[in-house]
């Protein structure tokens, strides 16, 4: 412009201003923000609701599909508050994490797991794209193994007004009798959650468990069992707590393996010889020094809601039993549960064994081949436990949830329950308004 004109970029309207700063890459958006107090405001404006943006690469390459995951979701203006990583079992963890973070800055906590499938936007196409890695295609003829098969990442960068989001850790001591630190994990939450917000008990929580990691004990020792997160912005399985309020909505899974980095770099235990880490929780806290702000047209301030539903999709199989014997079994590679039975209306101690074989029977009348099946209590609301084996000593079950007396069925997979339970759950949350996003742990059974 020529000088003394008054013409140029600085008599925008900013109506105009929103319109160019909301295409703006991140980087830029977040470098506009800072020419003046009006284009700051504007900014904030453009960023003023919950934002989940997230994008899926398959390049067999591990550092060009993190590339191309991040510049995907920083195309477009997002201020990261946390992020969370998939990929499959090629990838290495800790260099993936590594990227990410020297993208994002050493103050943006980020979760790094592998995963047995991924699904979401891809970041070269847009197209929707699903993957399962899971399906064992060397027993099946009809399959080529695919070359990029375990390499691929979802990344999923997180922004959330009048929220301040941390990943905590669930430590164990590295020397005997080796339990986890359930008691100093949930007051590390509590503590997290006062010091931002002045209430003791978080807005959310995202679980990742370790394999081995008893969350469904973490989730008794916090106060009750929850579902699948989704929020006006999250989704779950389910899971539980005392310690907290009723209304911190719960998600995530287990049986994996993860890294972390915590904002608070007190809390990054890596390399630690003093401990292990079981879990992380990624905890979302309000806070007070940045009230959320009204993005709806309504009477009142704006706030950010966390909604859980739960999708099964499993049936029982055989009769109710009752678990006699129960020990728990805990060491440093898993926590589980040995215990015989006596079936309902039967007073005969069962072993593992003729446990099983009952259950063996029941596929065989209803013509099924025997797949893969869990075990569920009768008397709390729980997910199902995982079986892991049974022999002449017992039935051994993963976690330290049942009790003696506690009675279970055992549960299968069932293609129909599936989709009808899909269907209740998607039902649900189109009832909601303003949805900004949501987040799926599933898990696969044959």
């Amino acid at each position: 412009m020529e000088r003394g004109t008054g013409v140029g970029i600085g008599i925008l309207s900013e109506d105009v201003l929103h319109n160019i700063l909301s295409r703006l890459p991140a980087l830029s958006y977040a470098s506009a923000a800072c020419v003046s107090r009006s284009w700051r405001r504007v900014a904030a404006a453009v960023l003023s609701r919950p934002k989940l943006a997230s994008a899926i690469s398959l390049n067999p390459s591990c550092q060009d599909a993190v590339e191309e995951v991040l510049d995907s979701v920083l195309s477009r203006p997002v201020r990261p508050h946390f992020a969370i990583a998939c990929v499959g079992i090629k990838f290495s963890l800790e260099r993936t994490q590594k990227l990410i973070t020297k993208k994002l800055g050493s103050a943006t906590p980020v979760i790094t797991s592998f995963a047995s499938g991924i699904i979401g936007g891809d970041a070269m196409s847009e197209e929707f794209t699903e993957v399962n890695w899971s399906f064992d295609f060397e027993d099946s003829d009809d399959f080529d193994l695919p070359t990029n098969r375990d390499q691929g990442i979802v990344l999923i960068v997180g922004f959330m007004p009048g929220l301040k989001v941390d990943a905590i850790p669930l430590l164990r001591g590295s020397e005997e009798p080796c339990t986890p630190l359930i008691d100093k994990f949930v007051m590390d939450i509590r503590d997290y959650s006062a010091s931002v917000s002045g209430c003791t008990s978080p807005t959310g929580i995202v679980l990742f468990g370790g394999t081995g990691a008893d969350l469904k004990h973490v989730l008794e020792e916090m106060g009750g069992y929850r579902s699948i997160l989704c929020f006006e912005y999250f989704h779950s399985p389910p899971l539980r707590y005392y310690a907290l309020s009723t209304e911190t909505a719960i998600l995530g899974g287990s049986s994996g393996r993860f890294v972390y980095r915590s904002g608070d770099g007190l809390r990054n235990i890596r390399g630690s010889l003093k401990y292990y880490c079981d879990a992380v929780a990624l905890v979302f806290a309000r806070d007070n020094e940045k009230p959320q702000v009204a993005f709806v047209p309504m009477a009142g301030v704006g706030e950010t809601k966390f909604h859980v539903a739960l999708s099964t999709g499993l049936v029982p199989v055989g009769s109710t039993h009752k678990a006699v014997s129960v020990k728990v079994v805990d060491n440093i590679s898993e926590c589980s549960t040995r215990l015989n039975a006596r079936k309902e209306g039967i007073n005969e101690v069962l072993d593992g064994h003729r446990i099983l074989n009952d259950i063996y029977d029941e596929y065989e009348k209803m013509g099924m081949l025997l797949g893969t099946y869990s075990l569920g209590l009768q008397n709390k609301e729980s997910f199902p436990l995982g079986l892991r084996r049974g022999n002449e000593n017992g039935l051994f079950v993963e976690g330290s949830v049942i009790k003696d007396g506690d009675p279970f069925r055992f549960y299968r997979s069932d293609s129909d329950s599936v989709s009808s339970s899909c269907n209740r759950v998607s039902e649900e949350f189109r009832n909601l308004k303003q949805v900004c996003g949501g987040v799926v742990f599933s898990c696969y059974l044959p």
